[in-house]
């Protein structure tokens, strides 16, 4: 067939060159998604809020072959913080520092809501926005209390009645909101965690409430029986024009300050310490904490 002719068929559809055809791509089968190996999601509706949340579980190993009871780290943001956390600790426990062994629970969000929308709601002791002419719908912000209550009469003891957990060591572990929240579970019920984890708390939070809240509790409590640490980044403060500063909250002095006023009321039982970590920010400070708070929390017992 002449190449002119050609041409003209190919142009007016009657057939497709050669060369067209073959550019089709065939369809590729969709892959697998990732998982993260012995790991296990423990669903534990919350009626009374009518939501659902569920825990993330990483057992340590020999979990079933113990018949030993185990600390457990409950961390907030599972989504971020899971993963994270559970890689930490391994590297740490396995590359010549050591940890105990530990049960890790990781508290995710509200099944159907967003991250912003379940952390605002769950991890805030006030509704802020609940004033005139806010955009803010009611409920947006300040069910800490609510959201504690279901941890205590309801995720830690289905945590407690599966797994082989020790209720005398559970390990609070949270940052920024998360840590806000724990900071309300120390002025509200301190024994409900052993230990506290806590990084770069949100103390400017509703013009900075947590500091009238830890002078309430003051004013009606002399102990305080809780082992806290606290941790923020070197950059969590105010230098305008300055890269990685921050450009609202003065973070670091507002922790600095807060520990000052707790330690000033001399609580009986109270094992607490704040640390700066140099060249940290609010989006990098967690690696460096977690791993620091694991060390402090959990280190590797002698003779084991």
């Amino acid at each position: 067939m002449p190449n002119r002719l050609l041409s003209w068929i190919c142009v007016l559809g009657l057939i497709a060159p050669w060369p067209l055809a073959l550019a089709q791509p065939a369809q590729e089968a969709a892959l697998p998604a990732y998982q993260l190996a012995d790991t296990e999601v423990l669903p534990i509706p919350a009626p009374a809020l009518g939501r659902v949340y569920e825990a993330f579980v990483a057992l340590p190993k020999g979990y079933a072959q113990s018949n030993r009871r185990y600390p457990v780290v409950y961390v907030t943001d599972a989504a971020y913080a899971f993963p994270l956390v559970r890689a930490i600790a391994a590297r740490v426990r396995d590359h010549g520092v050591g940890l105990e062994d530990f049960i890790l629970v990781g508290l995710s969000y509200a099944k159907g809501d967003s991250g912003t929308t379940s952390r605002n709601r769950d991890y805030t002791p006030t509704d802020r926005h609940a004033k005139p002419g806010s955009d803010e719908r009611p409920g947006a912000y300040g069910q800490a209390a609510a959201y504690l209550d279901y941890l205590r009469t309801t995720a830690l003891p289905a945590v407690e009645r599966r797994y082989r957990a020790d209720p005398g060591r559970r390990i609070y572990v949270g940052h920024s909101y998360g840590s806000l929240l724990g900071i309300h579970a120390l002025l509200t019920e301190p024994t409900l965690f052993s230990h506290y984890v806590l990084g770069s708390p949100s103390l400017w939070y509703d013009d900075h409430h947590a500091f009238e809240a830890e002078r309430r509790y003051a004013s009606t409590h002399r102990q305080m029986p809780a082992q806290v640490r606290f941790y923020i980044g070197s950059f969590e403060q105010i230098r305008k024009g300055v890269p990685r500063y921050d450009t609202h909250y003065d973070m670091v002095g507002d922790l600095a300050r807060f520990v000052a006023q707790m330690r000033s009321h001399r609580y009986q039982g109270l094992n607490l310490q704040s640390q700066v970590l140099g060249d940290e920010d609010h989006a990098t400070v967690f690696p460096a904490l977690i791993t620091r708070g694991l060390m402090w929390a959990l280190p590797k017992p002698t003779g084991r």
